[in-house]
This record gives structure tokens, C-alpha cells and sequence, in this order.
């Protein structure tokens, strides 16, 4: 009798594990949410940007790395440096070709306590980059779900991606630097 009552333990334990382990969806939240851009403008100043519509989904659990997921899409026309006339080129075959590429992705393939590995694609290249984050929570919000933060930086060549157009100048060097600064800060919900 006693072997049994443990052996019916031990298949309820096995039954219930995956669901203590169970990793939740969150989607990210455009109030608290920003995907921003560093690049260097003339070999002298830092000129920021970011882009104003995305939408995405985090499947997490500080528990089990190994099945977190973040799938996320950007639009490429909400591009904003603040400047219409600067925004306009970008969106241009110059530098996006918005109209024919209308959409970053980031697919991830790894997760870890510090860095996020994954597939990103622009202007229909596709590269592996690993961005080292920090990862806060789940917390309790205010309305009674939970929240996570992700938060991070990498810095991509943008001619991998065939991101090429550029000016050389009059007293050398060029108008805009290839290594662009990817910012991430992320807030997603739980659904």
C-alpha cells in the first residue's frame, strides 16, 4: 500500500512539474516600450532615433530559460530622429527602402539570465546577433497582472544588413558611421 500511494506521488509530481515550470506570454507594452538608435553624424556627434510603432510577445519564465521566447516586429515608417527631412531619406532605398522592407524583426533562438540571442532581419538580411540584457521581474502591476522588463544595447554594422549609402567628406571621414547603438527597454504585460 505504501509503494503504491507513492508511486501515485511521484506521477502526480511528474504531471504537475511542467505547470511550476511554465513559462508565461507577455506582450509588449508601446506606452513603456522603446526600440532607439545611436549613430555617428560627421565623425562628431552622436544622433539618436527611434522607432515610434512595434508590437511584439515575450514567453518567459525566470525558472526555464530554455523555453523563453521573444517574437517582435517593428515598423520601419515610424522611424522618428525628429527631423522630417532626415526621416524621409531613411525610409528612402537609401538607407531602409521602407516601402519595399516595411518591417524589422527579432526572433529569438536563446535566452539567458544576461543575453538575448536571435535572428534580426532588416531590409531582408537576416543576422544572428546576441544583445547582453538585463531582465527584471515578473512583478505584480498596479492592475493585477504581471510585468517584466528587458532592457539592453548592441551595436550592429549597418552594411551587414546592406544599409550602405553614405558621403565621404571634404576633410575625410564620412557622413555616417557604419556601427549604428541598438537601445532596448522593454515592458511587457502578461496575457
Amino acid at each position: 500500500m505504501r509503494q503504491t500511494i507513492q508511486a501515485v506521488l511521484m506521477v502526480f509530481s511528474l504531471l504537475i512539474a511542467p505547470a511550476v515550470f511554465a513559462a508565461d506570454t507577455y506582450t509588449i507594452d508601446p506606452a513603456h516600450t522603446t526600440f532607439g538608435f545611436t549613430v555617428k553624424h560627421m565623425m562628431i556627434s552622436n544622433v539618436p532615433g527611434n522607432f515610434d510603432k512595434f508590437e511584439g510577445q515575450i514567453t518567459y519564465s525566470p525558472a526555464d530559460l530554455n523555453n523563453a521566447k521573444a517574437n517582435i516586429t517593428i515598423d520601419v515608417s515610424s522611424i522618428n530622429t525628429r527631423i522630417d527631412k532626415r526621416d524621409a531619406h531613411l525610409k528612402s532605398p537609401d538607407f531602409f527602402d521602407a516601402e519595399k522592407f516595411p518591417k524589422i524583426t527579432f526572433v529569438s533562438t536563446k535566452f539567458t539570465s544576461s543575453a538575448i540571442t536571435g535572428h534580426l532581419t532588416m531590409k531582408g538580411v537576416t543576422r544572428e546577433v546576441t544583445i547582453p540584457v538585463t531582465i527584471s521581474g515578473p512583478v505584480k502591476t498596479m492592475m493585477g497582472s504581471q510585468a517584466i522588463g528587458i532592457t539592453g544595447s548592441v551595436t550592429v554594422n549597418r552594411q551587414d544588413y546592406g544599409i550602405n549609402w553614405n558621403k565621404i567628406l571634404d576633410q575625410g571621414g564620412v557622413a555616417v558611421s557604419n556601427d549604428v547603438l541598438v537601445n532596448i527597454s522593454i515592458e511587457a504585460d502578461q496575457k
